[in-house]
């Protein structure tokens, strides 16, 4: 674009108002794009912000982290999981294969029913043939990273509506509320994400905060904070040409 300003800019005669228009507007181009790169910049630190309180989140008991604002808390919860049902959270890619997160219901000692995520089985092809969900009917110690979901991002189509729960049951999207109300219990707003050393898990559970890594923020800053200079250089450029253009 603004190689395109520069080629365009002849400087033949012309009415001093008319000369002005070009330069106005590559002012306010810089201005955006330097505006842009302190957004990135600002969406970096935040990034490192959640990253930082996502390894150093503390160990605490169930009924603490439910009752604190905390976006991740360490917990070790003895309790047993509900064999009856399991949720399969669709279209998750691993290692270039499709499948499914098994979310399963704990009933907690504590009293408080969680979800959590025991990580990733494969899909079959066929979406009516659904996989085998191996859980312990004894109760066991769990240990994980409790979290609040995701908000995932754009969503096509509709939630899909729970109206029974039994057997596995395969969901685009989860809605906790839903879930709750589906299983008439208050279920609590966060998802255990289990270790990946705890044995009644699957794959994939080396789990890291959906978001874009503050490096891919900083690549994005400089890159707009380039166009800004490469902006203000042509200001400049086209400036003195203006001036040296005057009677």
């Amino acid at each position: 674009m603004l190689q395109y300003i520069a080629k365009r800019l002849q400087f033949e005669p012309m009415n001093i108002q008319v000369r002005i228009i070009p330069l106005s507007f590559l002012l306010v181009l810089a201005i955006v794009f330097a505006s842009l790169g302190q957004w990135q910049i600002k969406r970096k630190i935040e990034k490192q912000d959640l990253l930082d309180r996502f390894e150093q989140a503390r160990e605490m008991s169930l009924q603490q982290a439910v009752n604190s604002d905390l976006d991740f808390a360490r917990v070790e919860v003895l309790g047993q999981y509900e064999s009856d049902w399991h949720l399969l959270l669709d279209n998750k890619i691993w290692q270039g294969r499709t499948g499914v997160h098994v979310l399963s219901l704990f009933y907690s000692e504590e009293g408080i029913p969680l979800l959590v995520d025991r990580g990733w089985l494969a899909m079959n092809p066929d979406r009516r043939s659904l996989p085998d969900v191996v859980t312990p009917d004894e109760e066991i110690i769990i240990t994980g990273l409790l979290s609040r979901p995701s908000g995932g991002g754009v969503k096509l189509g509709q939630p899909d509506v729970i109206s029974a729960l039994e057997g596995p049951l395969l969901l685009t999207y989860l809605d906790i509320d839903q879930v709750a109300n589906a299983a008439g219990l208050a279920i609590a707003p966060l998802i255990l994400k289990l270790d990946a050393s705890d044995p009644s898990g699957f794959e994939n559970r080396e789990w890291q905060p959906a978001v874009i890594l503050p490096t891919q923020h900083q690549a994005y800053a400089v890159q707009w904070f380039a166009l800004a200079v490469a902006a203000i250089i042509l200001i400049l450029t086209l400036g003195i040409r203006l001036r040296s253009a005057e009677p």
